[in-house]
């Protein structure tokens, strides 16, 4: 089926104008395909230079998409082993122009990225790829460096146990992989920064977020926040403490689930006061400790041990909602993480006070350019465009869809669901057929660990108590 055709299945008719325009960059990019390919590797190097100073000279990246693409595509089938198919290049071209290409799990979005990094790598701005986490940044980074260096680009990564001056030498680099978190932090502490010579980052440039939706729109309001010490209010935390697990919940306090956040009814705050022997919790003298209270009822009804967080050497650790990962070194702010702390009978460690701070949707939309790729994104569109300006276009697959997509299936309760999970994993153990199994928390992959266990499934349990497992069970 011509490409053209499957794009306006699946996108429509009203845009054929778009994508005829599309697919006459994408003939263009086949017919440079066997006079790329009779160069040498050298002379495939080359190509590098040239396209250097042809920008230098004034000449658009535009312009240039063809010649690179099809450099790119020759370079990645030559190093390791991988051809872009159109349907790829058509993501790359998306990306190139600024926008969110959709594409289904499976199609290739890490080789996709190399084709609009290596082009916009050429005006020596820099460029940096997004990813989720750590090992990902790592993985893609050695995965497609090849094609990079091959070609004479420089390919750096970040990660979150690196030192400045490793930090220096990935910014550096031509393409640079990373995650938003580290990212985000890099340019608070740059900011923090006494001199030019402490900082790390270069030109927020061209930038390609991996889970573009998860990134840009689950967490586009989480702030990133840079502490330091505050006043330690130990006596305080315990008092809070202490009276949070003598109020009673929808009597003396309300809690929003959605808000995460708890209210004193007048009840409650008349026993507050009592209990504390004060005549009014909310006068200017006992704020700090009203605050402290909310906190603390936060603490106790809002927020769940292996959940929301772990317990590790007498340490509270959060656990990244999004990722299900320890987040080493982060704190909740404002007190909450002293409530939790309190609340566990652990160790309570001072405050902090917040010292830098900005969102992931603030920190993005400095970037000058700015693309993405997911598997899901058209149901947020309108969000992207008017967060963004970001235009989401769905590119086809290579090939047409052969894996079905199963409707959800309810179940009257969770042990009911559990039941049915373990049943569908013995199942499929008994073929030889793998399985991956994906929990809403810690407490619950346990529970499917002992089910398991008791049927007499081997299995490991990767979760943020046991992040750090790379070994997996395989059956001889």
């Amino acid at each position: 089926m011509d490409i053209l055709k499957w794009l306006a299945n699946f996108i429509g008719d009203s845009d054929e104008k778009k994508l005829k325009q599309l697919q006459t960059l994408i003939t263009k990019i086949n017919a440079l395909e066997d006079s790329f390919r009779s160069l040498s590797d050298e002379e495939l190097r080359q190509k590098t230079e040239e396209f250097k100073q042809r920008i230098a000279k004034g000449e658009s990246e535009d312009n240039l998409l063809p010649d690179a693409f099809a450099v790119v595509r020759e370079a990645s089938a030559r190093t390791i082993g991988l051809r872009h198919f159109d349907a790829q290049l058509l993501g790359g071209i998306i990306l190139h122009q600024g926008k969110i290409a959709e594409m289904k799990t499976g199609e290739g979005k890490t080789l996709v990225a190399t084709l609009p990094a290596y082009l916009n790598a050429l005006s020596g701005k820099g460029v940096h790829v997004v990813t989720v986490n750590d090992y990902l940044a790592k993985r893609d980074s050695e995965w497609m460096g090849p094609i990079y260096r091959f070609l004479g680009l420089s390919v750096g990564v970040i990660q979150s146990q690196m030192s400045s001056a490793e930090r220096k030498i990935g910014y550096a680099s031509d393409i640079t992989y990373g995650t938003n978190n580290e990212f985000g932090f890099d340019y608070l502490r740059d900011n923090m920064a006494l001199s030019i010579e402490e900082c790390v980052q270069q030109d927020v440039n061209f930038a390609i977020v991996d889970e573009v939706d998860g990134i840009l729109i689950d967490e586009a309001r989480t702030p990133l926040i840079i502490s330091g010490m505050g006043e330690d209010n130990q006596a305080i935390y315990k008092k809070a403490d202490t009276l949070a697990r003598r109020l009673v919940k929808d009597l003396d306090f309300t809690v929003e689930e959605k808000t995460k956040n708890a209210v004193l009814t007048e009840q409650g705050t008349k026993k507050a006061e009592k209990l504390l022997g004060i005549e009014y919790l909310f006068d200017i003298n006992n704020m700090e400790t009203a605050h402290q209270l909310s906190q603390s009822l936060r603490a106790h009804h809002l927020f769940e041990k292996n959940v929301d967080y772990v317990i590790k050497d007498d340490e509270i650790l959060i656990v990244d909602e999004f990722t299900g990962r320890l987040m080493i070194g982060r704190r909740y702010s404002d007190g909450l993480h002293q409530a939790i702390e309190a609340k566990e009978r652990v160790p309570i460690k001072q405050e902090s006070q917040t010292l830098a701070t900005v969102t992931f949707q603030n920190y993005f939309r400095m970037y000058k350019k700015l693309a993405g790729m997911t598997g899901t994104a058209k149901t947020e569109e309108g969000e992207f465009w008017k967060i963004y300006g970001l235009e989401v276009v769905v590119i086809p697959p290579n090939k047409p869809l052969h894996r079905e997509n199963l409707p959800d299936v309810i179940y009257k309760n969770k042990r009911a669901k559990f039941q049915a999970v373990v049943k569908e994993i013995e199942a499929s153990y008994k073929t030889e057929r793998p399985v991956l199994v994906g929990t809403v928390s810690i407490e619950h992959s346990e529970l499917l660990s002992t089910m398991l266990t008791r049927k007499g499934i081997p299995h490991h349990v990767l979760n943020a108590k046991q992040h750090g497992l790379t070994s997996f069970w395989v059956r001889e």
